[in-house]
């Protein structure tokens, strides 16, 4: 037995890289909300609010990655 994994298309959704219309997918991989561009794979991952309080205490960090 496999585990599928479910991805929607975002309709209306344009690649930021490609430009590309209606070529965004999401999907969750490990509880994590994912987007990935079918025409030039471009991707994006967001992980779940409260981790990146966890690991970012103490730390010197110049910047943090948040998608849109």
């Amino acid at each position: 037995m496999t585990n599928r994994q479910r991805k929607r298309f975002i309709a209306g959704a344009t690649c930021p890289k490609c430009k590309s219309l209606d070529s965004i997918m999401l999907y969750f991989e490990n509880n994590i909300e994912k987007l990935k561009c079918i025409k030039c794979d471009y991707a994006e991952s967001q992980a779940p609010n409260g981790v990146e309080n966890v690991s970012r205490n103490g730390e010197n960090v110049i910047g943090v990655f948040k998608p849109h």
